[in-house]
């Protein structure tokens, strides 16, 4: 079991959810985000239902880079050990390419898959040294095409992250390390990166989709698409539909 799991983007969102659901599976949690204060709110939620857990929260912002290994080192510190790491930290910010939106789609760039980057290596180095862990990175459904419009570098940047997630199990492989990766592809969940968004098809509450998120989570696949139905079906799909139809999903 993965006693001990460090979460990014804890603060609302997916993040917050899934520190939920391992709370009350009864997991120890290392939950950073820039909003502390949002943090010290749902550690004191977290404990009151669950007082026997050891729940450490910090300030990260993960674009500030040399943070992010001092943050993940000092809650191995206090923890001894971690066993999961999920990189979740992200924004969806942006617009079409060519209208004057290029500061948002950098933001967006930066920091769904630059500051990504520095999060895998800070829990690599983590699990290189113990030997084991679990690197999780939360991709999304958009990853599998291009998208258009405010999705077009979100899209890039979780297939970025994809691309990333598979090289670094290649990598674990060659090594023969027991150290394992998941990237899990979540589909339409309701969270504050999408709550101004309308009429969009399957779309589940936080609680559902965080739910499903935890289950998939604790199987340890190579990919899983989330919730399971209709998404699994919609992936197979997207991969295969003309452009044409598949972007009708953005």
């Amino acid at each position: 079991m993965r006693k001990t799991i460090l979460i990014t983007g804890a603060s609302s969102g997916l993040g917050e959810g899934m520190a939920k659901q391992f709370a009350a599976m009864g997991r120890n949690l290392a939950l950073c985000a820039r909003r502390t204060d949002r943090l010290e709110q749902l550690r004191t939620e977290l404990l009151a239902q669950n007082p026997d857990l050891t729940i450490s929260v910090k300030a990260l912002d993960v674009n500030d880079h040399e943070a992010v290994f001092r943050v993940f080192k000092e809650f191995q510190q206090e923890f001894g050990e971690i066993d999961r790491v999920i990189v979740n930290a992200g924004m969806g910010k942006g617009a079409s390419l060519g209208t004057g939106y290029f500061y948002a789609n950098v933001q967006t760039a930066q920091t769904n898959f630059v500051a990504a980057i520095a999060q895998c290596e800070a829990a690599l180095e983590i699990f290189r040294a113990q030997q084991h862990g679990h690197l999780v990175t939360v991709s999304s459904i958009s990853a599998l095409r291009g998208m258009p419009r405010a999705m077009t570098v979100y899209a890039a940047t979780k297939a970025g992250l994809s691309a990333l997630t598979e090289g670094i199990r290649a990598d674990l492989i060659r090594s023969k390390s027991a150290i394992k990766t998941s990237t899990i592809c979540p589909g339409f969940i309701r969270s504050e990166i999408n709550e101004k968004v309308k009429n969009t098809p399957f779309m589940v509450d936080n609680e559902t989709g965080c739910k499903a998120l935890v289950k998939a989570i604790e199987k340890e696949p190579v990919t899983a698409y989330v919730p399971g139905w209709p998404w699994a079906v919609i992936a197979f799909l997207m991969k295969r539909l003309p452009l044409k139809l598949v972007m009708k999903l953005g």
